[in-house]
């Protein structure tokens, strides 16, 4: 039995980027022979195993084959007799097809070690057709690895446009859609991940109606890593189009419903700027109302903008605005809820900008 470090982990100690969680493949062993070392199976449909003290995970060399459409349609053969360099091969791109013995040693037999000095991003063989997943991916790693100006070979382009032609795309689940997305959007430049998606065709099916939210994100991942705000950006012009977390999808809801007033606050009367505050629950979510403005403000694409400043001082205001002496009256929960209304209108009319 031997180990070897694999993938991520190997690429980022060459590129002398920060590396985190390591994987290793085992060659030469089966599930019994971990087992009796003390390794926990948590593989479901592969030969994965946590390490007894590192908790590490340890995954079986193996050989995957494709029995069904989609990115779960494979079979896994892991015996004994599968090589390391037969584990490599069934790996999406070269420069994760990459591993490194017990002295440093490294076994590149996908040449992935020229497409990282050359800075491509390519298919180790055909098989990388057969999980759709891979197209998300590509994009989802060339938007991590921005700083290194990563480009997606030529060949790997036509043939993620033959997956789309061909439908796989279809056949990917919301929440694998998401995560890949997810990660994109707190990486580097999220836009690389959709211009990824455009040059083969999967953002008109993953993201059909994404028009302007591409220049929006962009001036979000300028202003903010909130990958919230980031989201929200991208995604106002159709927050419905994806399975997503509640809190992601509220705060694109609350950007595509009320931007055009936020955008125009400063020329709205009194009541009609208590109405905003209200309707986008800036008092009772203050920290949501704090990202709808960054989200507007990444979609004027302006460093500045004095809406924010505005609405800011009178969410304050509002926050810090005493209704103790007419919570101790004795009025109908109605009678006090006007009362209220009355005092946050004046309040408003008094921090009215000039102009």
């Amino acid at each position: 039995m031997k180990t070897y470090l694999v993938g991520g982990y190997v690429r980022d100690q060459l590129l002398h980027r920060p590396a985190h969680e390591r994987d290793w493949v085992v060659v030469g062993a089966d599930p019994k022979d971990l087992l009796d070392q003390g390794y926990t199976p948590v593989g479901k449909s592969f030969p994965v195993f946590l390490h007894p003290q590192t908790h590490e995970e340890y995954a079986l060399a193996r050989i995957e084959r494709k029995v069904a459409t989609g990115h779960t349609g494979f079979t896994c053969d892991s015996n004994k007799t599968v090589t390391l360099e037969q584990d490599l091969q069934r790996r999406d791109l070269t420069i994760n097809a990459i591993a490194m013995d017990e002295t440093g040693t490294l076994i590149d037999p996908c040449d992935g070690q020229r497409d990282l000095q050359q800075r491509i991003l390519r298919h180790v063989a055909p098989a990388f057709m057969e999980d759709p997943l891979r197209i998300l991916r590509v994009a989802r790693l060339r938007a991590q690895l921005a700083a290194y100006d990563f480009t997606v070979a030529p060949e790997t382009t036509a043939l993620m446009q033959s997956m789309v032609t061909a439908g796989e795309l279809q056949t990917l689940s919301a929440e694998r859609v998401w995560g890949e997305l997810h990660k994109a959007l707190a990486s580097p430049n999220p836009v690389l991940f959709f211009e990824t998606l455009a040059s083969c065709g999967a953002d008109r099916i993953l993201f059909p109606k994404l028009h302007n939210g591409v220049i929006a994100l962009q001036a979000a991942t300028v202003l903010t890593t909130d990958t919230e705000i980031r989201f929200a950006a991208a995604m106002y012009e159709d927050p419905e189009c994806l399975k997503v977390p509640n809190n992601y999808k509220a705060l694109a809801q609350l950007t595509h419903r009320f931007h055009d007033q936020i955008n125009q606050a400063l020329s709205l009367d009194a009541t009609a700027l208590l109405s905003l505050i209200m309707n986008t629950d800036g008092l009772r979510r203050p920290q949501r109302f704090e990202q709808l403005l960054l989200t507007c403000q990444a979609m004027q694409q302006s460093n500045s903008y004095p809406v924010i400043a505005f609405l800011q001082k009178l969410q304050q205001q509002l926050l810090q605005l005493d209704l103790s002496e007419i919570m101790q009256h004795s009025l109908s929960d109605r009678e006090k809820a006007e009362k209220i209304r009355e005092k946050r209108i004046a309040l408003i009319g008094g921090l009215r900008p000039l102009g």
